[in-house]
């Protein structure tokens, strides 16, 4: 896959969300001048305890997607497993494709040149709906999440929320 291709293909899938909008999320270009990166606003899954919230983040692609993931990372703070401290989204989907050398994932889990932005976005909002919490990113939500999912984490969960709404307002 040739740079040319890779800028054609991610300009394709640009203008087919922009035409045909996913509910739960919306994307754009962070600089109209660079096809490589990507900011998305997701909107809390209804029934979870991200309802409400609008978190922004954004997608770095590689040069040679689709043959390789791009690179996600929440500039919202949120407070879940599978998302590290930093922001960084830590899910199968997005780690680079073959075997896993820790044998947790299996090669079918992890990237395919068939994904989009679109079915990276569903998977995201799938992750927030539902932890995974035997592979996480942040272990301290992790066990919160197992062990206080009503008490601590929901309670880390709302300030989460409340911040992604002023982050909102402000930017």
């Amino acid at each position: 896959m040739t740079e040319l291709q890779s800028a054609l293909l991610l300009r394709r899938q640009l203008a087919e969300l922009n035409k045909n909008p996913v509910e739960g999320f919306s994307a754009g270009l962070i600089d109209d001048n660079d096809l490589y990166r990507w900011e998305v606003l997701i909107i809390g899954p209804p029934d979870t305890l991200y309802e409400g919230g609008v978190f922004k983040a954004h997608l770095t692609f590689p040069k040679d997607y689709p043959l390789r993931p791009p690179k996600m990372k929440f500039i919202t703070e949120i407070w879940h497993p599978n998302v590290d401290k930093n922001g960084d989204v830590c899910i199968s989907i997005l780690h680079e494709p073959g075997e896993d050398k820790y044998g947790y994932e299996k090669p079918e889990e992890r990237w395919l040149p068939i994904h989009t932005v679109e079915t990276i976005m569903i998977s995201v909002i799938s992750m927030l709906a539902d932890p995974n919490g035997d592979s996480p990113a942040n272990v301290d939500a992790a066990k919160e999440w197992r062990e206080d999912r009503n008490g601590e984490f929901k309670r880390k969960v709302a300030r989460c929320l409340v911040a992604s709404l002023f982050f909102r307002v402000s930017n």
